[in-house]
């Protein structure tokens, strides 16, 4: 087929087919993989890409994953160039920031798509490690300061050699380099790591068996040219968008928030309403932090695609074409473009949401969401014994829009991970859930109510490390056009008193310690200790009118709530 010429139903097949097949990449992932951090929670994401590394389709899976994957493709790409570059069977590692990595959990796997001896696609896939070492089980340590306190850190990795599996040299990368660093230890569970990354692999051979298959019933010069006219149309898509805006609502859009610790997210748009081109400026931001919100470059660009790709209402899937018209200026620096050894944990689940917030707000677009991901951790580095790191994001509210309501206890924006299932979150780990609730009435009131966040208590049945790293414990998320805002998120310790501890009172009966550990702490849990974490909720939009009746919530399921330890010991011994 001409290329000039183009076929709009095959157009859209093509569309489909390229998703479909990181779809089928993901589900391949989850079927072969062990954690429960990919396996249950789907903390993974899958998507194809152009010779150049360009994003050309995905399966909905995370944004925040995808928008940065581009560039840690076409890293590989250019680092790889004066060695030879990829070979056929090579499968490529890499998590680290200044080589599109979004934090050190996030572990992608890279592989080409030969077809007649040339490079015609590459596929990846990018799962949440289970736990890559540093110095907080689960490596996502709410206080770090440096990257190496993180965990273990690729920028090129060949997990996979023209088809050579390098068993020793993961080990040495994931175990042996990050315990070298004071106050770290190596992977704490590297038999589920290593199978985890081992399913990535297998995901990419899907992925690239599929369009060896889809080349096969169309031709590569059909698909690639297809390839990219799904480009071109999401940049269409995507510069109508502006031009409208320019149109109906400004040239210049405005908009500024803070993190909990002050430090200002400040967002300039300027359209130009004959091309449809647009700046994203983010000069006013404030300078990188001695934490970990500092957010890598490819996060903050995920995050600008995934809001461009929601306001356009057409179904085009979300690609590299988004971003073509669009210029990004990040001051160096700043909290959106740290030095290459800042600690970044917490900016890619934290800052990426107030990106996305800002983004939004200076679009008018919708309220604030709860701007977290409530990033709970915990386990414990037993070298005689079990070591073990779990990892969740707990859902909270999401801003409402000028046509509709937030939605309570769900994953918002940049994150679209699911809850473990209550049975197997138990089943794994000595604990108990007592409590996963949606948090009536946090949600902002307005003509449109932000939706309710949740809340979820986890009782420790063994001594361990547990950490909350969380925003908008200080600030909260914001209503828009006269809504109100939502309610602030808590984190509290529910501690038992001890006499090791030295607060054990004379009665013997007194009520366990209530204990505000603010939005980022490490706590060493006690047998019986609890974490209580209350979720913030949604901002409204629109100020409601005098006659407005109360609007039910959107998911306001009821609480589910757990037994006391005496009556939920024997069933979790019996079960293990």
């Amino acid at each position: 087929m001409s290329s000039k010429g183009i076929d709009p139903i095959l157009l859209s097949l093509m569309a489909q087919r390229l998703m479909s097949i990181a779809e089928a990449m993901g589900r391949t992932l989850a079927q072969t993989s062990i954690s429960t951090n990919i396996k249950e929670r789907l903390d993974y994401s899958c998507a194809l890409f152009s010779p150049e590394g360009d994003l050309v389709a995905n399966a909905p899976h995370l944004p925040v994953h995808l928008g940065s994957m581009s560039f840690a493709v076409r890293y590989q790409v250019d680092a790889l160039k004066n060695s030879g570059g990829f070979k056929q069977g090579d499968v490529i590692l890499s998590n680290h920031p200044v080589a599109g990595g979004s934090h050190l959990p996030d572990c992608t796997a890279i592989s080409p798509a030969y077809i007649d001896g040339k490079i015609a696609f590459y596929v990846a896939s990018r799962g949440h490690q289970t736990d890559v070492g540093g110095m907080t089980a689960g490596s996502m340590p709410p206080n770090s300061k440096y990257l190496y306190q993180e965990g273990a850190a690729m920028v090129s990795f060949k997990i996979v050699r023209e088809g050579e599996y390098d068993r020793e040299g993961l080990v040495k990368i994931m175990c042996d380099e990050p315990a070298a660093f004071p106050g770290c230890v190596g992977c704490r569970s590297f038999a589920d790591v290593e199978s985890d990354l081992q399913a990535q692999i297998a995901a990419n051979q899907k992925g690239i068996n599929l369009i060896g298959q889809l080349i096969d019933e169309y031709g590569l010069e059909t698909v690639q040219t297809y390839m990219r006219h799904i480009r071109d149309n999401a940049e269409d898509a995507t510069r109508a968008l502006l031009r409208r805006v320019a149109k109906e609502q400004s040239k210049a859009l405005h908009a500024v928030d803070y993190l909990d610790d002050g430090t200002p997210i400040e967002l300039t748009v300027t359209i130009d309403e004959e091309t449809g081109d647009a700046v994203f400026d983010f000069e006013g931001t404030g300078p990188e932090t001695l934490g970990n919100l500092n957010t890598p470059v490819s996060v903050t660009s995920s995050a600008i695609i995934y809001c461009l790709r929601a306001m356009v209402d057409q179904p085009i899937p979300l690609n590299q074409g988004c971003l073509v018209p669009i210029e990004i200026r990040l001051p160096p620096g700043s909290i959106l473009n740290p030095s290459k050894t800042a600690a970044v944990v917490g900016g890619n689940v934290c800052t990426s949401q107030r990106v996305t917030d800002v983004c939004l707000k200076a679009f008018g677009a919708a309220a604030d969401s709860q701007g977290d991901c409530n990033n709970l951790t915990f386990g414990k580095n037993d070298p005689e014994g079990s070591s073990f790191g779990y990892y969740e994001t707990i859902a909270g509210g999401s801003g409402a829009g000028p046509t509709w309501s937030g939605t309570a206890g769900t994953q918002v924006h940049m994150t679209n991970t699911r809850s473990t299932d209550p049975e197997i979150l138990e089943r794994r780990y000595p604990l108990i859930l007592h409590q996963f609730a949606i948090r009536t009435g946090s949600g902002g009131k307005g003509r449109h109510n932000g939706g309710d966040g949740v809340i979820r208590e986890i009782e420790f049945l063994e001594e361990m490390e547990c950490s909350i790293l969380s925003e908008r414990r200080v600030f909260a998320p914001h209503g828009i056009e006269g809504g109100g805002d939502g309610l602030r998120g808590e984190n509290t310790w529910v501690k038992q008193r001890r006499k090791e501890d030295g607060d054990l009172e004379d009665d013997e009966h007194a009520q366990a310690r209530m204990i505000n550990i603010g939005g980022k702490q490490t706590v060493k849990m006690g047998r019986g200790d609890r974490i209580l974490v209350k979720t913030p909720g949604g901002g409204a939009y629109g100020a409601p009118s005098d006659d407005q009746e109360p609007q039910e919530r959107v998911n306001a399921h009821e609480p589910m709530t757990r037994g006391s330890l005496s009556e939920r010991q024997n069933a979790h011994e019996q079960s293990s």
